[in-house]
Formats: structure tokens, sequence, C-alpha cells
């Protein structure tokens, strides 16, 4: 693996809201991770016994960018609404394919069976299916944002 492309990596894990990266190349194996928000961690070691030993740098992370704050928009009544869990971990998608339209969208009227969203995990694109009837209130994540196991996705009004 070359210089540049561990620089890359490096400004990846960096600016990404990802804590670590593990990269095999061949007989090349690299482990990058964020320690805390300012150092970046990594760890590059051959997979072969004889190739010298491992590499440790720490590079510090650029600070992140402040965000204006929004304020959320108002939702009634928040104690009579079911919230929908993912089921896995993974990435969120809105739809199945980026031309294509969201399976659902705040104020649809969803059924027990109905496709919310799809979760990537490992190469495997799994369709969430609505376990409740109600009115979609509140979509809780970003599209192509990573999840994590019973997160709140979305927030349903039940008929």
């Amino acid at each position: 693996m070359e210089l540049k492309e561990i620089k890359e990596l490096i400004k990846l894990v960096s600016e990404a809201e990802v804590s670590e990266v593990e990269v095999e190349k061949g007989d090349f194996k690299i482990a990058i991770k964020k320690i805390d928000e300012r150092t970046t961690y990594v760890q590059a070691a051959p997979v072969m016994q004889q190739a010298p030993a491992p590499m440790q740098v720490n590079i510090p992370a650029a600070p992140a960018a402040p965000v204006a704050a929004t304020p959320p928009a108002p939702v009634a009544n928040t104690s009579n609404l079911i919230t929908i869990k993912s089921p896995m971990i993974g990435t969120f998608y809105k739809s199945s394919t980026p031309d294509k339209p969201a399976f659902i969208n705040v104020g649809d009227e969803i059924k027990v069976g109905s496709v919310l969203c799809i979760v990537e995990a490992m190469k495997l694109f799994n369709e969430i299916e609505s376990e409740v009837s109600g009115k979609v209130v509140k979509i809780l994540v970003e599209n192509a944002s990573p999840v994590e196991y019973d997160q709140p996705l979305f927030l349903v009004e039940p008929q």
C-alpha cells in the first residue's frame, strides 16, 4: 500500500463519522482508529511474520465544522407515538436506488408489512418492514447514514 493511500485513509477516518477502519490488501494490513475527537491512531502490520514491526502514527484529526443548530420540527404529544427501531447494524437507505423515490415520507400512512427502508449490512440489502399501522410523524435518520442495532429510525402515530 502506498503512503498516499494511507494518508487518504487517515483523512477519510478523520472526516467521517466512523471510529475505525481496517483494510487488508495482499500481505499488508492496516487499522486506523480514532482514540478521541482530536487524535487518529494508525497501526499497520504485515500479515506475514517476516515483515518489519507495525508502524504507529498519531495524527490530529481536523476539527469538526460547527453545525448551525436548527430547531426540530414540533411533534404533537409524543407519548402516543410508536418508535420503529433498526433490527440490525448497517447503512440506512430511504429508497432502493438513488434515482427512485423514498419508500415512505413524513405524513405517509403505513400498514403492517409496508417496506419502510433498506438497511445494508455486509453487502446485503435488507428491506425493513413495518410491524405497525399508522401515520409516519418523523424520520429520525438521514439517508445513507450508519445505524446501530435498536437505533430509533421512525416515529409513527398508530391507527
